[in-house]
């Protein structure tokens, strides 16, 4: 769901932990946003998160993550909220439609491949319900002592969530943009020079983190950390996709990937246990530590600097140039 400058080494911030809790609120947010407040049916504390961190919802067959946007420190409860996605694949509409208070609830996490990094200084930048992981990284900043500011745009106010949460801190720090009121973020102003010691935070849809993208573009490496919700497109040379030899080592197996499948369907199949959720390269659930190999990195999460060091890949699309492949499994 990111793609960001931490080091390879830190995105594998991941619980394979299933727990099985229960919703204790579900609130109206914005014009097509609800969150909901999960919580241990026995009162059990939950395993502790850090701001941009997600959990899978488990929805009889369907994985969908959602960001935690509670308070970080809280393990007595998380806090999600989804957005109404009409033309989705499902997920949304399933949450909206027969998830309420007292609702059993399977999760799995958490997870964080968008990690906040200390700082003295932050530029957040949130589209629609991008704002959700945005929201506990301000509260972290803010107990920190960092100095921050927020550009938060989206179609109409209405449709904006937690516009009531971002009020106390006042119209110095959080620039709210509804579209239909002043047209789109003014980016340039925010971006446009680059500030020592600050880094840049951004989640909403493609067209914000690609406008996000271009403005840092000469900002120092490092400096910009983003998510997806959807894979971003990555171009594929036809030489590229053929078939190779998979190494498993430490199942001590030696596996052959067809052009027609992905690694971890081979994987799979071959009995070994891998875990996946989104299968487009967004979510980070199968990333898997690389031995040797040159990987094609296909996904949406790793920046240009770990896709270099080649230690880590989602085995979900991303596939091999070379003519073995050798991973730690």
């Amino acid at each position: 769901m990111s793609s960001g400058s931490p080091s390879a080494a830190m995105l594998t911030v991941f619980s394979e932990r299933r727990s099985d809790l229960v919703i204790t609120a579900r609130e109206a947010r914005a014009e097509g946003v609800i969150s909901l407040t999960l919580a241990d049916p026995h009162g059990a504390q939950l395993p502790a998160w850090t701001p941009g961190a997600h959990i899978d919802l488990l929805l009889d067959g369907i994985v969908r993550q959602y960001s935690l946007c509670g308070a970080p420190g809280d393990q007595n409860t998380w806090r999600i909220a989804i957005l109404l996605a009409p033309d989705g694949r499902g997920g949304s509409r399933k949450v909206h439609q027969t998830l309420k208070a007292g609702s059993p609830i399977a999760v799995r996490g958490p997870r964080n491949h968008f990690p906040l990094h200390a700082a003295p200084r932050y530029i957040f930048i949130a589209g629609g319900i991008g704002i959700t992981p945005i929201l506990a990284m301000i509260a972290e900043a803010e107990a920190a002592g960092a100095s921050w500011n927020l550009l938060y745009g989206g179609r109409q106010r209405a449709s904006m969530a937690f516009l009531d949460e971002l009020e106390r801190y006042g119209q110095d720090r959080v620039t709210v943009t509804p579209q239909d009121e002043q047209g789109q973020l003014n980016l340039a102003d925010c971006l446009g020079t680059s500030r020592p010691g600050t880094l840049v935070y951004c989640c909403g849809p493609e067209g914000l983190l690609t406008a996000v993208e271009e403005a840092c573009a000469l900002w120092p490496t490092g400096t910009l950390h983003i998510e997806r919700f959807a894979p971003k497109a990555v171009e594929v040379a036809g030489e590229d996709t053929g078939a190779f030899e998979l190494v498993l080592q430490r199942s001590g197996l030696t596996l052959q990937v067809p052009p027609d499948q992905s690694v971890f369907d081979v994987v799979s199949e071959a009995g070994v246990s891998v875990l996946g959720s989104c299968f487009e390269g967004v979510c980070g659930t199968c990333e898997q530590a690389v031995i040797d190999g040159d990987v094609d990195h296909r996904d949406s999460i790793l920046s240009d600097e770990e896709r270099e060091a080649n230690e880590y890949m989602m085995i979900c699309v991303s596939r091999c140039r070379s003519a073995r492949l050798t991973l730690d499994l």
